[in-house]
């Protein structure tokens, strides 16, 4: 594996080097707030606007293959309550991403293409529409991808849950948090590692 980067939010920082942006309609809100139960004990970066996809995309460094790991908590949301990783963005209508959803119970891999996301294959399975998984609201959760070439490996609370196999982004790209419609949800460490 190569070299780890990892992001946490002490008192005092900013959010240089990200581009708080969204796929779709709306107004996000990425904002950095203290959050007493926080498992890094500094700030939480949330998002409480409401838009079609928020998106925080990390500048640098971009990676073709690694693995991309986050804590979060989804907190509130009538219509979603959910959080997600990005990986191998070219902008913020062109990535991957994974999103645990606490309404519905379920972890989802997609592919966003010119902004149009469409969910993404699991291996060794025929249709179906992500994998059920308990993703109570209100408390923290770890959502993980390992990605190598066309296969990516979803892991969510240290259980491995499938993977998938597509073709659509091969280069190296920029790596992120998402979440949707009017989820309130805040995300804690951010680690990063790229494999040579």
């Amino acid at each position: 594996m190569g070299e780890e980067m990892q992001t946490s939010w002490p008192i005092g920082s900013t959010l240089d080097g990200w581009v708080l942006t969204k796929t779709g309609s709306g107004t996000p809100q990425w904002t950095l707030v203290p959050d007493v139960g926080t498992p890094s004990k500094g700030l939480v970066l949330k998002q409480s606007g409401v838009a079609a996809y928020p998106v925080a995309l990390k500048q640098s460094p971009l990676i073709r293959d690694g693995v991309v790991e986050v804590r979060f908590k989804p907190i509130d949301g009538r219509e979603d309550r959910a959080g997600g990783v990005v990986w191998r963005a070219k902008d913020a209508d062109n990535y991957y991403v994974v999103r645990a959803n606490a309404l519905e119970d379920n972890v989802v891999a997609y592919k966003t293409v010119n902004g149009r996301r469409s969910a993404l294959e699991i291996v060794g399975r025929s249709g179906g529409y992500g994998v059920t998984a308990p993703v109570p609201a209100g408390q923290w959760h770890t959502l993980r991808v390992a990605f190598k070439g066309s296969r990516f490996t979803i892991t969510f609370d240290g259980k491995q849950l499938f993977e998938v196999d597509d073709t659509t982004f091969t280069e190296a790209g920029m790596v992120g948090l998402w979440t949707k419609a009017d989820s309130v949800t805040v995300f804690d460490t951010f680690s990063i590692s790229a494999t040579p």
